[in-house]
């Protein structure tokens, strides 16, 4: 209930995963998403003052030309999923493999996202975004490319964060609500 105006029960990110799926792995995968996002959304905002700005001079695995911001936004989201414990295969636009994780690192979800979508448009000053989907390891053992090849009926969670004037991290559990966090916090739940 709001004290003259200020949330002091917030329904922030890692409860409200906590509370829908009851599974810790999941709070942890969701903040370490949480995490890159605010990286990113860093990034994106200090890009012209960072000099950010700009071919890398790298092509990705669709065959388009990364952006410098291309490349530190996959870098910032590899480092934070490939060490949040919970991850085993992480598959991004930006790399022509998928990134399998090492064994004292890997858990049960496989993680395919675009770290910076959008980003051929980061010099006009337009809107860009983070898209993922996650699925979970099919069976025991290592995981590989074939846990993250399936159909979307088996996608956990799907979402995506917009960087603009506001960051705002959208997405949804399987037969579950849409739900919108800005500043990480809820803002819109059944978002229609």
């Amino acid at each position: 209930m709001p004290s003259d105006g200020i949330e002091v029960n917030p329904q922030t990110l890692s409860r409200y995963v906590m509370t829908q799926s009851k599974d810790a792995d999941l709070v942890i995968l969701m903040d370490a998403i949480a995490t890159s996002c605010k990286l990113i959304a860093t990034a994106v905002k200090r890009a012209g003052i960072a000099k950010l700005y700009g071919l890398a001079g790298e092509v990705n695995s669709t065959g388009d030309d990364q952006k410098k911001l291309d490349v530190m936004s996959n870098e910032m989201m590899i480092n934070c999923l490939k060490y949040s414990g919970v991850c085993s295969v992480l598959v991004s636009e930006e790399d022509e493999d998928p990134i399998i994780v090492e064994d004292d690192n890997a858990g049960k979800f496989c993680v395919a996202f675009d770290p910076l979508d959008g980003s051929s448009n980061i010099d006009c000053n337009v809107s860009v975004g983070t898209i993922f989907s996650v699925y979970e390891k099919d069976g025991e053992g290592k995981g590989g490319i074939d846990d993250i090849l399936r159909s979307g009926e088996h996608v956990v969670c799907a979402g995506y964060c917009a960087y603009s004037s506001a960051v705002e991290l959208v997405f949804t559990f399987r037969n579950s609500e849409v739900v919108c966090f800005c500043k990480f916090l809820l803002l819109i739940e059944n978002l229609s």
